[in-house]
Parts: structure tokens; C-alpha cells; sequence
């Protein structure tokens, strides 16, 4: 695929993803960690117009010179921004606006795409597009979260999906102890994060070949899992009980019966589905109620070709560093991993939402422990 297709494709897709909502769905901000629709649409225009097209497409004009305030996420090296608690007040710049954005920088992008760039330039771009992605992600469940707290709850499609199968019966993938390497070695894209291929010594464990379901979640649940303290971290125990905590997010139990929100609205919970929605406190607690643990991200990244994953985020035991020789290049492109790498874990593998290209086993996404908006799951080692 050319890399002007790369780039269109990336853009039609993530207007896919909003093509089912309404006017008023891409304002909303319910939490800071959730971005509104419309602002998504905005920063990862603003990302093309910004690190590309003022520098290098000779003549460009910005469409709207406000829009560099509104869209910065967190480069603090390109200027002000709008805080990110704030991105619900921007009623204005309407939805049309920013989808005009869209197209007024998709035509100049295309503009520069059809003369000669330079290799750098090109690394640049495919950076464009894999940020678009990673966005394409977040929308996804920046809708989902925007819906499900929704009093109505409404659905984003209203197609059912297709029930899961019963799960195997759990075996486990046996590590030996020893010396293995770890980190990205391919010729396609990573992020800089993956980077610094370096050998790790691994004492003889095993990983289960199967994610936690919400059949084997629930009997935590029903033995008073959020109510006994000894299964959870001291501060896990106290964001249960501040936040009044009782089960995964969007679990309802009504007349009896648990159900969940979905994007096709509120069903019946799925036994058989891996569990979702659970932070790394609850991931903790629930293996500690197992004896059991979680994985250490190069525990995982060893064992990951003898079992399935892309079902959900798994979290790790492993705490978001950087590799050895890691260093943050200069300029706002530094800003994108490196300065993240503190108060995190890591979690491997892929979700139901993750673009298929960046499902790679030294992927390695990152959150603080209490966050549970993603599609986030569990994998027992022991």
C-alpha cells in the first residue's frame, strides 16, 4: 500500500468510527480521561498540520490559527493548550468545522504526498497515521463510556454480537529459568518505547493460555471479593472503598440478573466472555484470591506465541520504565512516550478495538493502575 493510501485509509476510518453517533454525542467529556469525539477528530488533524504540513508544504496556511490552542494534547514544546479537563466546553468549533479541518488538511497532505519527501519526512507520516490509530482506539472507547453513562443507555450500533464459546480448559505455557531477549527487532514500525533490544533473566514460571471470564470473575464477586481487604493492595483497598467500588464498570445487577453495557446497549452478561473493564487493583486482587499473579511484561512477551490475545488489554506486574540506552529525541516527537514513564503499568497484547497493525507482542501500552474506561483484562501466571 502507497503511503498516500496509508494515510487516507487511516482518515476514513477513524470518520467511520463517528459516522453512528449524533450532533450532540461528540461534545460530551464525562471524565478527564475521556476526550470528546469531536476533539479526537481535532488533535489528530492538528497532529498532520502541525509536525508536517507548516514545516514542509511549502505556502501552507493554517485553517484556523485558534485550532493550535484547542487541539495540543500535551506538547508542551508547540505551545498552549486548552487543559484536558476543559475539552467538554468546546461547544465551538462545531462539529462541521472540524470535519471541514479534516478535509482542508487531507487536501493539502495529499498535495505534499504526490511530490518527492525525503525518508525522514516519510518515518514522520507512518508516526501520523500509527497516532491516528492509537486515537482510532481511544474513540472507541471514549464512545463507549460516553454512551454507557448515559442514563438511557443507549446503544452506539444496535446489532448483536455473536456470543462467545465456551472457553477451554485453562492450561499453561511453562517458562524455564534463564536468559531471554527482549524488545522490538522487526523493519516496520514501533514507537521508541519498544526500542532497545536487551537480554532479561526470568526465574521458571507459567501463564495461563486462557483470559479470565466473567463467569470466573463473578465467583470473586460472590464471595465478597470487594469486601475482604486481604486480597487487595493497601492502596487498591482504599480506592474500593472511596469509590465505593463493587464490581467491573458497566456491570448492572437488576431484578437478580447481572448484565453489562455493551455497544449494541445493555445485555445479559456473557459468562463465557473474558472478563473487562478492570483495573489493575482488581486485576491484583482477583489473582491474589487465586494464588495466583499477574505477569511480568517480559514474562509475557516470551510466552505470547504459545497462546491467543487481541481479546483484551492485559495487565502486567511490570511497572512503565524504559529500556536500556532509552533517550527521548528532541522536539515535541520526544514528548510522545518518554516523559509518560513514571506512576504506570504496563499492559500487553491487543483489545477487540486495537487496529490489527498494532497488535505485536512488544507493543506496550500504559496506564495508572486505577483506570478501567479501555478494554482491559486478565492473564494468571503463577
Amino acid at each position: 500500500m502507497s503511503l498516500t493510501a496509508k494515510y487516507l485509509k487511516t482518515r476514513k476510518h477513524t470518520e467511520n468510527i463517528c459516522s453512528p453517533l449524533h450532533t450532540e454525542d461528540y461534545v460530551v467529556q464525562p471524565i478527564a480521561d475521556v476526550s470528546p469525539p469531536k476533539w479526537h477528530l481535532g488533535h489528530t488533524t492538528w497532529f498532520f498540520e502541525t509536525l508536517i504540513l507548516k514545516p514542509n508544504l511549502k505556502g501552507y496556511q493554517e485553517f484556523n490559527p485558534d485550532f493550535a490552542f484547542v487541539f495540543n494534547s500535551y506538547y508542551e514544546s508547540l505551545g498552549a493548550r486548552v487543559i484536558r479537563t476543559q475539552r467538554g466546553n468546546l461547544s465551538r468549533p462545531t462539529v462541521n468545522e472540524v470535519y471541514q479541518y479534516r478535509v482542508y488538511v487531507d487536501e493539502a497532505m495529499q498535495q505534499l504526498l504526490s511530490t518527492p519527501i525525503s525518508s525522514e519526512l516519510e518515518t514522520l507520516i507512518v508516526l501520523g497515521c500509527n497516532h491516528e490509530e492509537q486515537h482510532q482506539e481511544l474513540l472507541w472507547t471514549d464512545i463507549k463510556y460516553i454512551l454507557g453513562n448515559n442514563p438511557l443507555l443507549p446503544a452506539y450500533e444496535e446489532a448483536h454480537p455473536s456470543a462467545y464459546a465456551a472457553p477451554q480448559p485453562a492450561s499453561y505455557t511453562h517458562i524455564k529459568a534463564g536468559v531471554y531477549q527482549i524488545g522490538y527487532t522487526g523493519s516496520d514500525f514501533c514507537y521508541d518505547n519498544e526500542l532497545g533490544v536487551h537480554q532479561v533473566y526470568l526465574q521458571e514460571a507459567e501463564i495461563s493460555n486462557q483470559l479470565v471470564t466473567n463467569g470466573e470473575y463473578l465467583e470473586f464477586l460472590n464471595i465478597g471479593g470487594y469486601k475482604q481487604f486481604e486480597h487487595w493492595h493497601a492502596e487498591a483497598w482504599d480506592w474500593v472503598k472511596n469509590n465505593a467500588v463493587t464490581s467491573p464498570m458497566y456491570w448492572y445487577q437488576i431484578d437478580g440478573q447481572w448484565q453489562s453495557y455493551t455497544m449494541h446497549g445493555l445485555k445479559r452478561l456473557d459468562l463465557n466472555e473474558p472478563v473487562s473493564h478492570i483495573s489493575y487493583y482488581e486485576a491484583a486482587a482477583y489473582a491474589a484470591w487465586k494464588g495466583m499473579r499477574l505477569p511480568t511484561e517480559f514474562e509475557w512477551e516470551v510466552a505470547s506465541g504459545s497462546f491467543d490475545w487481541g481479546l483484551r488489554w492485559e495487565w502486567t506486574e511490570s511497572a512503565y520504565l524504559p529500556y536500556p540506552g532509552f533517550a527521548r529525541v528532541p522536539g515535541p516527537v520526544g514528548e510522545y512516550n518518554g516523559k509518560f514513564m513514571v506512576n504506570q503499568k504496563v499492559l500487553r497484547g491487543a483489545s477487540a478495538f486495537t487496529p490489527p497493525n498494532h497488535s505485536r507482542n512488544t507493543y506496550r501500552n500504559f496506564f495508572h493502575p486505577h483506570l478501567r474506561w479501555q478494554l482491559t483484562g486478565i492473564r494468571l501466571a503463577r
